[in-house]
């Protein structure tokens, strides 16, 4: 199964890329070979370009303890297990705590950092990063493995907690929806929201079928069509029926 996610605004939109990046630093930085850690630097790079268009901290603290007062009306309900919720609220707490004790702008001591700042400036230029334009950068690159990643682990660790808020109120949002079953008609669908406000859209489907979902949506009106790629890769609309499970997700 293949699961595509869309969101319905701007702020969720900036989460899930943030998350993207996040997922593929993680991939990196794992890695031992300097070409790998050189693309998990310049994700962090590509980290602060998206984290530094919205004021994050402040809304995620704000969802963070919406999240917390949410979940403390559950206490009541007979079907809610006490010690999960209680593991829960301890992490939002944490969470919370780890992100209210980063200091000052995010990613503000790389911004501060003149050496990571020339690098950044010569990895937006195609080949820019070479050992003729950095020679100091080439230099850093055939140090030890251990030694690398020490590097890369200080410079991303400030940025660490944003990204386990980011990580915590997805899953939230995630696990808020209700999956239904559904079939596209002639490989279509679409689906009047009476203007109910939802913050993410998550659509499962069997990838065996090979079939695309290219989705809009607004608080009115959800539409799904799906597609086929040809052997050029270009998509073409399908004219069979399209079994697949979708979730509205809001807090």
């Amino acid at each position: 199964m293949i699961v595509y996610e869309y969101p319905f605004n701007e702020r969720i939109r900036t989460l899930l890329r943030l998350e993207d990046l996040y997922d593929k630093f993680a991939f990196f930085v794992r890695q031992g070979h300097a070409l790998h850690h050189h693309v998990a630097l310049s994700t962090i790079f590509e980290m602060l370009e998206v984290a530094g268009r919205a004021d994050l901290k402040s809304d995620l603290l704000q969802e963070l303890e919406r999240q917390k007062q949410t979940l403390l009306g559950f206490r009541s309900n007979p079907n809610v297990q006490p010690e999960m919720l209680d593991e829960i609220l301890a992490e939002v707490d944490q969470t919370s705590a780890a992100l209210v004790a980063a200091q000052g702008r995010t990613g503000q001591h790389i911004r501060e950092n003149e050496w990571l700042m020339s690098i950044r400036g010569r990895t937006i230029i195609p080949g820019g990063a070479c050992e003729f334009d950095l020679p100091s950068y080439h230099a850093w690159q055939q140090r030890p493995e251990e030694s690398r990643l020490q590097d890369i682990s200080n410079w991303f660790g400030p940025l660490e907690p944003l990204f386990n808020a980011i990580s915590l109120v997805l899953r939230l949002l995630r696990e808020s929806g209700r999956p239904s079953k559904i079939i596209a008609q002639a490989g279509s669908y679409q689906q009047m929201l009476q203007g109910k406000i939802y913050q993410m859209l998550r659509l499962t489907l069997d990838e065996s079928m090979g079939a695309i979902p290219e989705i809009s949506a607004n608080k009115y009106m959800l539409w799904v069509r799906f597609t086929l790629q040809d052997g050029d890769m270009k998509p073409r609309p399908t004219e069979s029926d399209v079994p697949f499970e979708l979730t509205l997700c809001n807090f």
